[in-house]
């Protein structure tokens, strides 16, 4: 049973997540809210992304036992890759007989993702079928026959010397960048790395100076292995962060300790600031309006590769911190964990990874704003992507049809009040866009933002980091004088 809401919209009240309003044009989206997934048997049959007011949205009916388990797992289980305690010395003997594959720091962050049920129903890294389908159909066919997205190759590059080595052997020891055992694959597969098929599918161009390819694939080996993984020890970095980087199981428990009868993820890369929080809380009071009792927010900022130029996660997880701190996300309704994946900034096709994953840790509504997964074009001054692109890609995109996608309304500052708020087309001039790249501008040149602009205690932890970093850069540069 599910219980129907009848929702009135104008354009002052427009449910706040499902309105988009910029350069005084307003467009409606309907956020995508079913109660089952719908499944096509020809996977070139979509739905349809509708422009229009929303008019009706179906909830959950609730029990009173309420459990996280709002949303299955794709595959209908959480794969868990890591080999039971009592079994690691027998196993770790096994991987060190084995031919050898050694991963770099990106690798193990995949081993991370793979091993905690991430990528589920995924148990490896991907074979040439699983790799194809990925490729150029952004979703994977289960043995059940039913879709489940899978937008980005998840795969293991080796070079000609590793193919030599491992020969005719079905199995591979896996070898971390300090020589560490890691895990064993299994019934391998080895196949040709068409590096440049690869990267046109993923990010539409092969323009240079995409971060990803750059430090991952263009130095990658020219074979791909894929096979059934194990993993000898869950994986910790070590870094003073590892109690946030919480698995799907662990994150699905801690919903159901808080008795969540919706969870809303939303994910970033950059540290939250003021119109972050007033979309994230205006989400939750909207929930509740549409019959939720007790919508937990996961605030899951992205823990794996990143560009150079982005903020580094144990700054970005500083300043998260302040934000709850100094109340300006409740605490008790949000839960802040690290997402372990590499970061590929290939737009719409990346977006979609993020929600899936997201699916497989029990989020059942995912945030999607503008331009999601983007970034600047390498070579000219425009987008890479279309801004409006990611969000309208969800709606649409096989294997997501059981997630509700909530694409929200643009926040700026707002001169007149001081603070951050929903834009508004009729005084279009009284806001102020502050990007991210603005945003690091300001905390690099001790420039303040506006007050309102981010809570005060976090925004001291960005200057402090980019004091530290100029700092570092004399000294480098008195260095190479002297």
């Amino acid at each position: 049973m599910s219980l129907t809401v009848k929702l009135r919209i104008s354009n002052q009240l427009n449910l706040n997540l499902g309105q988009t309003s910029i350069n005084n044009k307003t467009e409606f989206y309907t956020p995508r809210i079913r109660t089952k997934p719908i499944y096509h048997s020809n996977p070139l049959i979509s739905t349809t992304w509708h422009n229009k007011p929303i008019t009706t949205m179906h909830v959950p009916s609730y029990s009173s036992s309420i459990k996280s388990s709002l949303i299955d797992p794709d595959g209908g289980a959480l794969v868990d890759l890591v080999v039971p305690e009592r079994e690691r010395a027998k196993k770790k003997l096994e991987a060190e007989a084995l031919p050898q594959a050694r991963l770099t720091k990106i690798d193990v962050e995949w081993v991370h993702v793979i091993s905690e049920g991430w990528a589920s129903p995924l148990r490896g890294f991907m074979r040439e079928s699983e790799y194809l389908q990925t490729l150029h159909f952004n979703c994977l066919r289960t043995e059940s026959g039913s879709l489940v997205n899978m937008s980005l190759p998840i795969v293991l590059a080796i070079d000609d010397d590793t193919k030599t080595r491992i020969g005719s052997s079905p199995n591979v020891g896996l070898v971390g960048p300090n020589g560490d055992l890691v895990g064993i694959l299994r019934s391998i597969e080895i196949y040709k790395h068409n590096k440049e098929e690869r990267i046109a599918r993923t990010w539409g161009t092969t323009t240079p100076g995409l971060p990803y390819v750059e430090e991952v694939i263009t130095p990658a080996g020219n074979w791909l292995v894929g096979g059934d993984l194990e993993v000898l020890n869950p994986i910790k970095y070590n870094d003073g962060l590892d109690h946030y980087r919480l698995s799907p199981q662990q994150l699905r428990k801690e919903f159901d300790r808080r008795q969540a009868d919706a969870v809303f993820a939303f994910q970033l890369r950059n540290p939250v600031h003021n119109g972050h929080a007033l979309l994230m809380n205006d989400t939750r009071k909207r929930l509740l309006e549409m019959g939720y009792k007790n919508p937990i927010l996961l605030l899951h900022p992205l823990g794996g590769f990143t560009k150079a130029d982005d903020v580094p996660l144990d700054v970005r997880m500083e300043q998260h911190s302040k934000v709850l701190e100094d109340g300006i996300l409740d605490p008790e309704t949000t839960i802040v964990a690290i997402f372990p994946s590499p970061m590929h900034y290939a737009g719409p096709t990346e977006v979609q990874w993020h929600a899936k994953a997201r699916i497989n840790a029990g989020a059942n509504f995912y945030i999607v704003g503008r331009d999601p997964a983007g970034m600047g074009h390498p070579t000219e001054k425009r987008d890479l992507y279309d801004p409006d692109h990611g969000k309208k890609v969800l709606s649409m995109a096989p294997g997501l049809e059981k997630l509700n996608i909530l694409p929200f309304r643009v926040a700026a500052y707002d001169t007149v009040e001081k603070k951050m708020a929903f834009f508004e087309p009729s005084r279009a001039k009284d806001f102020l866009f502050i990007s991210g790249t603005k945003m690091r501008t300001y905390a690099r040149t001790g420039e303040n933002p506006p007050d309102g602009f981010m809570c005060p205690a976090g925004w001291n932890v960005l200057v402090k980091y980019y004091e530290s970093l100029q700092a570092e850069e004399a000294l480098q540069q008195q260095a190479v004088l002297s």
